[in-house]
């Protein structure tokens, strides 16, 4: 039935808190003035590049360190250096700027863009009977997902408190309990909204940029020879040279573009000509000249490889650095917890997840939400990360297996949208799509070298949820084809209806069902138990959409049955939240009368017992009951007031 179909979530709310308008330029920004532009190049430096702003903490120095050995105050030789360097650059160029900002921001659905997004454009084109090779992709690559947002705000935060060692080796012991802290701040924040927060976020993330780009230019003169790392010949000598090391500095080069998936995921919020616009004059160039100045550095002091990102600062201002870099690291977390809000909503929507609380944190847009489960679950898991790692180096290890893992299944559902819904010929799409891919694989591969040292963090994650995803689309499927042998279908039951009416009660019953064909239970167990109809009866059905965002024109469809009967679907895209009320509202332009205050809703709540005839093992039938059980109640998804809800159980075997 309609509630029970918890497929139905939203765009990530960054956009909103910063005043800005997301859905306004999603094909370029070519609608907007040069302020409009400006505007909206600030707001993405703020929300879609604080995790890959903040690399540069960590990334060089792993890097370095995974080429000789992990010893720290190992003599570095001056080629290693230039190799590992033109690795990490070179790196900036292919991954994040060919693959994402040329190539993927091409493949959008209505403006947006994400991992989700390319599933529904690949099971679009792929069609109902193969389209579950694209959802299955699209599971496996949503975990990932996760694992990337438990271990970012970790990882982020961890590195930037570590450079209070550099000022004080006092409070040495306290880093873990101070990083602590602040995340614990940072998760409570998220219940409250980030409205007023998020306003400072473009602005303070531009003067990050800056400082970078300044203190790099600043130490390139330590050693001018740096210069040498920006030709990619270097890369494929580090190779030639250090084939032993060669994969280990893979899985440690990935840090560098940890975030480029955010690029594509709010495309919808800034559209592709901000968001390649920052890119391109603002970011880019800030992080080449920053890890151009912390190889110069090194080349010219071989012992800044213990923190070669923090030594840039002149001492006497390291303490200010330091805070700058903390405040950075808490908006790249932001970013990734908003993300994870927004990929959930989403999730339930395309029925990959159970309906889940979702609170509205302001009251001008639907963007800006909060999933309480959700924000718990992840301050659990990040503050046992940092716990048990208790290092940003002993963290890198869990990090890049969940971004190149997610980057590999992007890689393969836009080979799909690109054969399919671009209609490109299948030499074309592997010419474009194969050197991306190799790069993934080997990017990934590398960092399966990590497994037993942190990485089967993200891939336990990650199988986890694809097996939770899977369970409860498995188990619904199930679900629906049981009752359907037992459902009425819905104009035999009026016809009888019609032939010998029940008592008839004032007002107007709604009921919730997911197959306008048939009769909803709540309605045949009304009509068992009460022995009435109302005077007016709306079966509803609550559809999820492929696209993201569906026209207020195009949200609702009534259809007449008999003057006491309607059909209505009301039709939601997978970043939006279901508003029955508001929706049944919309229908008076059609002549339709609502009111609120004399309409009762009908849901039907199904208590599920296991069935050894199920088709599931006995462990995933219990699985899925738990899932059913932690379901939020449909009322508060659908956001029905529930002075006007009536419930009625029924009992299912599955």
């Amino acid at each position: 039935m309609g509630h029970e179909n918890p497929n139905s979530a939203t765009a990530r709310p960054e956009d909103s808190r910063l005043g800005l308008d997301p859905g306004s330029d999603s094909n370029g920004g070519q609608g907007h003035g040069k302020a409009g532009f400006a505007a909206l190049a600030l707001g993405a430096l703020g929300v879609v590049y604080g995790d890959i702003g903040t690399s540069p903490l960590y990334a060089l120095r792993e890097t370095i360190l995974a080429a000789t050995g992990g010893v720290e105050n190992a003599s570095v030789p001056p080629t290693v250096v230039i190799g590992v360097l033109s690795l990490i650059l070179w790196s900036l160029v292919v991954v994040v700027t060919l693959k994402y900002v040329v190539l993927l921001m091409r493949a959008d659905n209505n403006g947006e863009g994400g991992i989700l997004t390319l599933v529904a454009l690949a099971q679009r084109s792929l069609g109902r009977a193969r389209s579950h090779v694209a959802l299955l992709l699209g599971m496996i690559g949503a975990g990932l997902f996760y694992g990337d947002t438990v271990i970012t705000p970790a990882i982020s935060v961890l590195s930037a408190i570590e450079g209070v060692k550099l000022v004080t080796p006092a409070l040495d012991d306290y880093i873990l309990w101070i990083a602590s802290v602040i995340l614990i701040g940072l998760f409570v924040m998220q219940s409250h909204g980030t409205h007023r927060v998020a306003t400072l976020f473009g602005p303070l993330m531009l003067v990050w940029f800056l400082t970078l780009a300044g203190l790099g230019i600043y130490h390139i003169a330590d050693d001018p020879q740096i210069f040498r790392s920006i030709n990619p010949w270097y890369a494929l000598l580090f190779f030639r040279d250090h084939a032993g090391v060669a994969l280990a500095v893979l899985g440690s080069v990935c840090l560098a573009v940890t975030g480029a998936e955010a690029l594509y995921a709010d495309m919808g919020h800034f559209g592709r000509g901000p968001i390649r616009g920052a890119w391109l004059y603002v970011v880019f160039p800030a992080l080449w000249l920053n890890y151009l100045g912390q190889g110069a550095l090194i080349l010219s002091d071989p012992t800044a490889i213990d923190n070669p990102f923090y030594r840039l600062a002149p001492q006497g201002l390291l303490l200010p650095f330091v805070i700058m870099a903390t405040v950075a690291t808490i908006i790249a977390s932001q970013s990734v917890i908003t993300g994870a809000f927004s990929l959930t909503r989403q999730a339930i929507q395309l029925g990959l997840l159970p309906r889940m609380e979702i609170r509205h944190t302001s009251e001008q847009t639907s963007g800006q939400i909060y999933v309480p489960r959700v924000n718990l679950l992840l301050l659990v898991v990040v503050l046992i990360l940092v716990w048990s790692f208790r290092t940003s180096s002993s963290l890198s290890h869990a990090y890049g297996i969940s971004v190149f893992g997610t980057m590999v299944v992007s890689s393969l559902l836009a080979s799909i949208v690109i054969r399919r819904h671009w209609g490109w010929s299948l030499p074309a799409t592997a010419a474009l799509i194969l050197p991306f891919l190799l790069v993934d694989v080997a990017f990934f591969s590398a960092n399966m070298l990590k497994l037993l040292h942190g990485g089967y963090v993200p891939v336990l994650l990650a199988m986890a949820l694809t097996l939770i995803m899977w369970t409860w689309m498995r188990g619904t499927r199930i679900l629906f084809d049981k009752t359907r042998k037992t459902d009425v279908p819905l104009l035999e039951l009026v016809t009888m209806l019609s032939k010998s009416p029940p008592v008839r009660v004032k007002g107007m019953a709604v009921f919730l069902t997911s197959d306008p064909q048939t009769a909803p239970a709540s309605l045949l167990h009304n009509l068992k138990h009460n022995k009435v109809l109302h005077e007016r009866n709306v079966v509803l059905t609550v559809r999820s959409a492929d696209t993201p965002h569906i026209a207020e024109e195009e949200r609702v469809r009534l259809s007449r049955i008999t003057d006491d009967f309607w059909r209505v679907e009301m039709v939601y895209g997978y970043m939006e939240s279901p508003n029955v009320p508001k929706g049944l509202a919309m229908l008076r332009k059609q002549g339709f009368k609502f009111d609120i205050m004399s309409t009762s809703f009908f849901l039907s709540r199904r208590s599920i017992k296991a069935s050894p005839q199920s088709g599931m093992p006995v462990w995933q039938d219990n699985l899925f009951i738990g899932l059913t059980k932690s379901a939020t109640d449909a009322t508060s998804f659908f956001q029905i007031p529930t002075g006007r809800v009536v419930e009625v159980g029924t009992q299912v075997m599955v």
